[in-house]
């Protein structure tokens, strides 16, 4: 069992960068996959990025290039870095995690935070 709590959601401006962070409860973070997904107003929730085990990075192609996702074992934490943000990035940004294998599709992920809004906006 693990528990995911976001943070760092916020309003931006065009162009401008956002750090979300994942903290996860429980001692066995890292046999855990962890990902972040989001959900924008009207649209399905979709696959943003993963981190593996291995520490091995998957990116969505709309933001491959603008995006890092990194984990801390140490920590018990999952951070996304978002560059160069773009109006349609608006959405609530969830982290999930999975036992072991890293995947795409929303439906692996057992586990979920309640999501971070992120807005960008002049």
């Amino acid at each position: 069992q693990v528990q995911l709590v976001e943070s760092g959601g916020g309003l931006v401006q065009p162009g401008g960068s956002l750090r979300l962070s994942c903290a996860a409860s429980g001692r066995t973070f890292s046999t855990y996959a962890m990902a972040w997904f989001r959900q924008a107003p009207g649209k399905e929730r979709e696959f943003v990025a993963a981190v593996a085990l291995s520490f091995v990075t998957d990116y969505a192609d709309s933001v491959k290039g603008r995006f890092t996702i990194s984990r801390n074992n140490a920590k018990n934490t999952v951070s996304l870095e978002i560059r160069s943000l773009k109006p349609e990035d608006t959405a609530v940004y969830y982290c999930a995690a999975r036992d072991r294998l890293a995947s795409r599709f929303r439906n692996d992920y057992n586990y979920w935070g309640q999501g971070t809004q992120v807005t960008v906006s002049s």
